[in-house]
């Protein structure tokens, strides 16, 4: 018997069972913070709002694309594959979160940015609640990190930009910014209108609990 892995074993099952001085996080609880924030307007990045001119405004229309926190970018499939778009709000970095030609899926790659500078991570999901997104929380939240310490900005999306990218840069905010969920939800609520499905609140709850288990 190896009795000091013996011993680190039950310590840290015994940190897993630390009561949380407010009790544990709970899926009711993030789907509270969730529907008691309200989206507020923000300005299309990259658009002066000053310009009246009919292409410009065209052009708006074929985006979606909300800064969420600063150097982080939530928006959709479609904006993704914009990269003129991309390259003049100062995009380095492109997660997508739904990498795949299925149908729910976006159909990028790394090289389809190979005629640019942008630094690119794949993530193969689909934007359901028995989806095992927990596997990629630390990966996304380093690429991000990675983005943003670096001096450069990233572009999160997946199909909508309202689940499995949005789950991605909340995970990061409680990883790296050392946010509540509730917290981090409600950060990325105020700019954008979210809606992560009920399974990925699930894992949000359980990797709060994780971490806060871990600050005590």
């Amino acid at each position: 018997m190896d009795y000091p892995r013996r011993y680190n074993y039950v310590s840290r099952l015994s940190d897993f069972r630390k009561p949380l001085p407010d009790g544990e996080t709970t899926v009711q609880r993030l789907v509270h913070a969730l529907h008691t924030t309200r989206t507020g307007y923000k300005r299309m990045p990259g658009f002066d709002p000053s310009i009246d001119n009919i292409e410009y405004y065209r052009a708006q229309q074929t985006v979606d694309c909300d800064e969420v926190f600063p150097r982080i970018y939530i928006g959709d499939g479609i904006t993704a594959k914009n990269k003129p778009y991309l390259q003049r709000i100062g995009i380095t970095h492109v997660l997508n979160a739904a990498e795949g030609k299925k149908f729910g899926m976006v159909n990028t790659d790394a090289n389809y940015y190979k005629d640019t500078t942008i630094k690119y991570l794949g993530l193969r999901m689909l934007d359901l609640p028995s989806t095992d997104i927990a596997q990629f929380f630390f990966t996304a939240a380093a690429f991000i990190e990675d983005a943003v310490q670096s001096g450069g900005r990233v572009y999160v999306h997946c199909v909508q930009g309202v689940s499995r990218s949005a789950t991605c840069v909340i995970a990061y905010l409680m990883i790296k910014k050392g946010m509540l969920a509730t917290d981090a939800i409600r950060t990325v609520r105020l700019s954008r209108d979210i809606h992560p499905n009920e399974g990925f609140l699930r894992q949000l709850a359980t990797l709060d609990n994780q971490l806060r288990r871990q600050r005590l």
